[in-house]
């Protein structure tokens, strides 16, 4: 499976994050990748508070370009569905367009506060599920689902990881948008306990985690190193800490 992340930048802005994405897909498509990975709420922006009625034309309007050019998509975005209730979503797209589902965000960041506060209280929460892409069983995670950062993280960790590859997942697609300075603390520790977990999850699960981050800001260092773990605990392949970057890798499932 040939697998293509786009760690791009994210805005609030709808229009502005469809060409950025749009240009990513373009890279997907001269590749002749399987499938593009976007950050979280790499759509609609990193927010509960958006335009739902330009989302859904942006997400019509980027599926039918993906479908057009024989690429699936991994697409983080938030989106309202048809419960009224907002989500926080990884959306898989097959190859032709079919939509085969979501992730949706399950341990939602939150302060430590009682009552607690955060988007804990701005996003539902749907059933854990795998998908079937190309015959392969895949599952997706949105960023704090990964890791469960004791700093925000007010409910106990299902072990999401753990529970995807009962379910049959061979590979995990993981789409990040974790908040970041510049600072040691960030950089260093934050940075290394995320990636800590992705690599000892690989190799407990015997799984592939293919992982993006939000490219913004385009200085500082991601929170999280974007790229394709394996299950021997090593990186197969790595994108730069910093800046927007579209790579595409073969992984033989």
């Amino acid at each position: 499976m040939k697998i293509t992340l786009a760690q791009i930048p994210v805005s609030l802005d709808i229009n502005q994050n469809l060409s950025v994405i749009r240009d990513a897909l373009d890279t997907a498509r001269r590749d002749g990748s399987d499938i593009l990975l976007t950050p979280e709420g790499s759509l609609s922006g990193y927010t509960p508070d958006f335009d739902g009625a330009a989302l859904d034309a942006a997400l019509d309007a980027l599926t039918a370009d993906a479908a057009a050019a024989g690429v699936g998509l991994a697409l983080g975005t938030c989106k309202f569905e048809g419960d009224g209730k907002c989500y926080n979503e990884l959306r898989f797209y097959e190859k032709d367009g079919a939509y085969l589902g979501c992730h949706t965000k399950t341990l939602l960041c939150a302060n430590m506060n009682d009552p607690t506060q955060g988007e804990i209280s701005s996003y539902g929460i749907m059933p854990l599920r795998v998908f079937k892409f190309q015959g392969v069983t895949v599952g997706g995670l949105i960023c704090n689902d990964m890791w469960a950062n004791p700093g925000c993280t007010p409910m106990p960790d299902p072990h999401l990881t753990y529970l995807l590859a009962r379910m049959g997942a061979k590979i995990i697609f993981h789409a990040v948008n974790g908040g970041r300075g510049a600072s040691e603390f960030s950089q260093g520790l934050v940075k290394d306990f995320h990636e800590c977990h992705i690599l000892m999850k690989a190799k407990a699960q015997k799984v592939y985690i293919a992982t993006v981050d939000n490219a913004y800001p385009l200085d500082i260092g991601v929170s999280s190193r974007g790229g394709l773990a394996g299950p021997d605990a090593k990186w197969a392949f790595t994108l730069p800490d910093t800046g927007l970057h579209v790579c595409t890798y073969e992984v033989e499932v």
